[in-house]
């Protein structure tokens, strides 16, 4: 006589089989455990609620929050921003020349991320012109970086305006990104926060750094000072060139 047996049911004669290995382990209950993470999770977040303050904003919740968590952020925030002041020791565009390609961009990349910025020739080009003006506010800043730029023609020989500006980052000796035209950040339409957010995607600044805070009205496209007309005449299709940049 055969009896059968619900291997999910907790009883004694169960708990037997499963020590004898008959029948499976009976699984475990998941609501604990997402109970759990829950409460972990709404811990974190507790603890992490001053992550994203600044000194200022620190200080108006002097009456909200206690003093000695506050003092705790306060002195996380004077460490990260001496550790910005060491380091930022650049805070403007490099102009390169071919000949020095290698020292100022490929070596240095040894040390920080450097970012190069081939422009164009022709002044009627504007996304390179807006470009250049980006390449400036990043420059100042996040001077921890280095930023350069010169005229894709006179970088590389040959280099079709066309595929100007193009955008080339380096870390430790070699290329991490290369970006013909700003077709991928916008075009014309293309804004500082683009550009930030490229350098998050590549590990070059933090989600926690301060520099990314932005003013309540960063986003007003009608006052944004980076704002170009789009060109009337259609971009034409970016080609691909193959080249040593070094």
């Amino acid at each position: 006589m055969q009896v059968e047996v619900d291997p999910t049911e907790d009883t004694e004669w169960n708990d037997i089989l499963r020590s004898k290995g008959i029948i499976p382990e009976k699984p475990q209950d998941p609501e604990p455990l997402i109970q759990e993470a829950l409460v972990e999770a709404e811990r974190k977040a507790y603890e992490n609620r001053l992550e994203d303050k600044d000194l200022d904003e620190l200080d108006e919740l002097e009456d909200e929050e206690d003093e000695a968590f506050l003092e705790q952020y306060r002195q996380k925030r004077f460490a990260e921003l001496s550790t910005l002041q060491k380091t930022s020791v650049h805070n403007q565009v490099y102009p390169l020349q071919k000949v020095d390609y290698g020292r100022e961009v490929t070596e240095s990349s040894q040390k920080t991320f450097v970012l190069v910025n081939l422009t164009s020739s022709a002044s009627q080009n504007v996304e390179s012109r807006l470009l250049t003006e980006l390449w400036r506010q990043l420059a100042q800043k996040y001077g921890d970086l280095k930023f350069c730029q010169i005229r894709g023609d006179m970088c590389i020989e040959g280099y079709p305006d066309r595929n100007t500006p193009t955008i080339l980052v380096y870390k430790d000796g070699e290329i991490r990104k290369q970006m013909v035209t700003l077709k991928e950040l916008g075009g014309v339409r293309t804004r500082l926060e683009d550009l930030e957010r490229m350098l998050l995607d590549l590990g070059a600044i933090k989600e926690s750094d301060m520099r990314l805070k932005k003013d309540a009205d960063s986003d007003d496209e009608d006052n944004h000072p980076n704002r170009l007309r789009p060109s009337k005449n259609p971009k034409p299709e970016v080609e691909d060139y193959d080249d040593d940049w070094d």
